[in-house]
């Protein structure tokens, strides 16, 4: 009886097309997990940052807004909390324990707009951001009145730029008449992905990206309500040193004080 062996295996190119395979596929699987680590890093922060928007406008109610100092501004304008208050400066740090300030990764800033003419209601938009690295520094002003000079802060607060419509969902950035000592470039405070709020309305707006054959200029994610001679907008710079954009999320409400 005559018996032919059957040969039943792979053969060495078919086991090489599916190592390709495999292979490419785990390229891709692999791509997957930076994506979500993203994602899911976003998710958390963006959810702390509610948690944080609700401890700073409980603070804003407790320490309140100084109404003569504030109706001393143009009802156009917005000013910074920090000028209108007393409160203390530890405050803005979160967590708010009595922890060691260097673990104390995010930060709380606002901004006090009043509704009406000689009315008790303000608007406050708070801004929420993150600092990386207790040495950090970043851009600042203080006052009420003029154009103060840029100076370093320890922790993201949001700083007026100059800007003018360029198109109805368009803007262009127009560096401030420099003072003094204030040689920075003011365009390169706004950047792709930013959020920005026109001092005069208090309107929010996202920055979808700046113009590849004009850097000046700006794509806002609607279009433009503001004063059509333009004005300034309010923004959370990068770090003087440069790094990652730091405010995470902005919340808005009207108070009464």
């Amino acid at each position: 009886m005559n018996c032919k062996l059957k040969n039943t295996g792979f053969s060495l190119t078919e086991v090489l097309m599916s190592v390709g395979i495999l292979a490419v596929g785990m390229i891709f699987i692999a791509g997957v997990f930076p994506v979500s680590i993203y994602f899911t890093t976003t998710a958390a922060e963006r959810t702390e940052a509610a948690v944080i928007a609700d401890e700073a406008f409980a603070k804003i109610r407790l320490y309140g807004v100084n109404l003569a100092l504030l109706s001393t501004v143009p009802i156009t304008d917005s000013v910074d909390f920090n000028d209108v208050s007393l409160i203390n400066p530890d405050e803005f740090a979160y967590p708010s324990t009595n922890t060691n300030p260097a673990q104390k990764q995010y930060y709380w800033s606002a901004l006090c707009r009043r509704v009406y003419q000689n009315s008790s209601l303000v608007q406050v938009t708070v801004f929420i951001s993150r600092k990386i690295g207790a040495g950090a520094e970043y851009w600042g002003r203080q006052g009420l009145s003029g154009w103060p000079n840029l100076e370093s802060r320890s922790f993201p607060r949001p700083v007026p730029v100059n800007v003018i419509p360029a198109s109805a969902n368009q803007l262009q950035i127009i560096d401030a008449v420099p003072a003094p000592g204030d040689s920075i470039d003011e365009k390169t405070f706004i950047n792709d992905g930013y959020t920005i709020v026109d001092n005069a309305t208090g309107q929010i707006y996202r920055v979808l990206e700046r113009d590849a054959d004009y850097p000046d200029t700006i794509v806002l994610d609607r279009p433009w309500e503001g004063a059509l001679a333009g004005g300034w907008v309010w923004v959370v710079p990068p770090p003087i040193n440069g790094g990652k954009y730091p405010c995470i999320a902005v919340y808005q409400k009207v108070m009464r004080f």
